[in-house]
């Protein structure tokens, strides 16, 4: 079990790395988000995850309301969970119409079996749809700390692949990643990238304040490596299921490590501990990070 350790005050950290950040921000949380919009960057992209206990009128509405509020809404698609090619062309289609949106983030998803023609993202991308239908960005998913089915090897050369379709159809691609609690671990992966050629921009995933039993939780459902030594790294130790932690150790251990190497970098939050919280938290980093003179 995880205990919060308590921290002294941290020095600046050498940029604000927070000048740009995305949340992400399911359907049923749209109330949350407009109590919180007066607090969050003009603007700021917010992506709309594909649940699969909420439908497309769903999703949809969600991007009308993000619209309104005056962010740029990324729709996610799974794959696996588009049951037809007229389902999706039609969803991508209302998603222009409808709300203007001009990105969407692209993953297989987790069926094992497709409920229909698309058994990955690239299936998707390389519809024509998107281009078609006048998006502008394409996300998709890195995995600084590894993809639960596939070789090192096969993930860089799905990235690239998937990056080259996008762009050789007139879009930008966007890599956003997972969320991690190892910030060196994510530093390596970048400087990887880059020397793979790959400059597009990346958006890393932060995992938002919340009780350590929830991002627990929400690690072991994602997947995502949570030992007790990467643990340590984020500011939690071996303990009392007790407290919350908040990214702070793992945003400056980024920022500091960051250089002009490593391209274009920002934040993507997940909001485990509600979307409120996440906010403050970023209010609070950047007033450290951009004190008043």
């Amino acid at each position: 079990m995880l205990k919060a350790l308590m921290h002294p005050a941290k020095p600046r950290p050498a940029c604000n790395i927070t000048h740009a950040y995305s949340l992400e921000v399911s359907a049923k949380d749209i109330a949350a988000l407009s109590a919180a919009a007066p607090r969050i960057l003009p603007a700021s992209t917010i992506s709309i995850p594909y649940l699969p206990r909420e439908d497309n009128d769903a999703r949809l509405a969600a991007a009308r309301a993000v619209r309104r509020l005056g962010f740029e809404p990324m729709l996610h698609l799974s794959a696996r969970r588009i049951c037809s090619l007229v389902e999706f062309d039609s969803f991508v289609q209302r998603a222009v119409a409808e709300a203007g949106v001009e990105r969407c983030f692209v993953i297989a998803g987790d069926p094992s079996t497709p409920m229909g023609p698309f058994s990955d993202s690239s299936s998707l991308i390389e519809t024509g749809i998107f281009e078609r239908a006048g998006m502008r960005v394409i996300g998709v998913g890195g995995h600084p700390e590894g993809h639960p089915v596939m070789s090192t090897a096969e993930q860089w050369e799905v990235l690239e692949r998937k990056c080259h379709s996008i762009g050789e159809r007139g879009m930008t691609p966007l890599i956003v990643t997972q969320f991690a609690f190892d910030a060196d671990i994510v530093l390596t992966w970048l400087k990887a990238l880059r020397e793979r050629g790959i400059q597009h921009p990346v958006r890393v995933g932060v995992p938002g304040p919340a009780s350590i039993a929830v991002l627990a939780r929400y690690a072991a459902l994602c997947g995502v490596s949570a030992c007790a030594s990467m643990w340590s790294k984020y500011g939690v130790s071996i303990g009392k299921l007790f407290g919350t932690a908040g990214p702070d150790l793992f945003v400056e251990r980024l920022a500091t490590g960051l250089t002009p190497a490593h391209g274009k970098v920002s934040l993507h939050f997940f909001p485990f501990g509600g979307i409120a919280q996440s906010v403050k938290w970023i209010e609070q980093y950047r007033a450290r990070a951009d004190p008043a003179p």
